[in-house]
């Protein structure tokens, strides 16, 4: 018998590669908001419902539901909405898993490299260090906190928090954004352009799922972002450098991102290094490392 394994979040990048990955060795079913194919199961966070048939006989459980963090402005609403998309539905789960009497193998968690703080400094940053004082922080908190509940209360053998860079994928993402800016001749760096951007491949982040799924000793918190670091000035202009495209335009200054975008600007505006250093201990290895050569994998034809 395959070994079952319920994702959230079934309509992300994440979800629909990492299932694509996994559909050979699991039995893989989805939470959705509106069932689409036969492996589909319905849930309704706000309202606390969810089809309990969803989790008869699962081992293990990949969250990845949260709402998208830069597709709107930062409302106390969207705010809330960014949260709670994150934490209730964590917690609706926990109280799903604990009603059914279920005991996980594994409970692996979404989490984002914003833990760290929304700022650009030299320091690179561990697994170990603190967490930021700012929104996106605080997000990532609460969001790894609901995760460490399976844990605690002894209703999955471990938790796995994957801290999630920017995912370079041609179908979604930064890139989708990017790459026709560039093409049109308007692409440019965003405010001073030196802020860090850590980033990871889509097959990357999938492959770093699928290990902590197969990979027993794996638990807590671990980077998922390349090697390599860059910046978004560099980003910018790799992807030009692979499109054969000119770079024509000045940086978007900062004060126009805060018109336009407000206080989720800041998170365009800053950011900072991560170390893969743990992720890589576990025997993982990068298909990615390298930024030019994954972007010509996802650009090139």
């Amino acid at each position: 018998m395959k070994e079952i394994v319920l994702i959230t979040g079934a309509g992300g990048m994440i979800a629909r590669e990492l299932s694509k990955k996994l559909g050979n060795e699991y039995t893989v079913r989805f939470l959705t908001r509106k069932k689409k194919h036969d492996q589909d199961f319905e849930w309704d966070v706000k309202n606390k419902k969810i089809d309990e048939a969803a989790l008869d006989n699962v081992s293990h459980i990949i969250h990845l539901a949260g709402a998208n963090i830069s597709e709107k402005r930062w409302t106390k609403e969207r705010k809330q909405e960014l949260i709670s998309s994150r934490v209730d539905s964590a917690g609706l789960l926990l109280e799903t898993v604990r009603k059914k009497n279920i005991r996980l193998n594994s409970f692996i968690s979404a989490s984002g490299i914003n833990y760290y703080g929304t700022v650009t400094t030299d320091k690179i940053y561990t697994e170990n260090d603190p967490p930021g004082n700012d929104f996106l922080s605080e997000v990532v908190v609460l969001w790894e906190r609901a995760a460490d509940d399976f844990k605690e209360q002894n209703l999955a053998e471990r938790v796995v928090k994957i801290r999630t860079a920017v995912v370079l994928s041609k179908e979604d993402g930064a890139l989708k954004k990017m790459v026709p800016t560039i093409l049109y001749g308007i692409g440019s760096a965003l405010g001073s352009g030196k802020q860090y951007m850590p980033w990871i491949h889509i097959e990357d982040i999938c492959s770093i799922y699928e290990t902590a799924l197969k990979n027993s000793a794996m638990d807590g918190a671990y980077n998922a972002v390349a090697p390599q670091h860059t910046t978004n000035e560099n980003l910018t202009e790799k992807i030009a450098e692979v499109l054969k495209k000119p770079l024509f335009m000045p940086n978007v200054p900062a004060f126009v991102l805060k018109l336009i975008f407000g206080e989720l600007a800041d998170a365009l505006l800053e950011g900072s290094r991560a170390s893969s250093q743990k992720i890589q201990d576990t025997g993982f290895q990068f298909k990615f490392p390298d930024l030019k050569k994954a972007l010509e994998n996802l650009l090139r034809p």
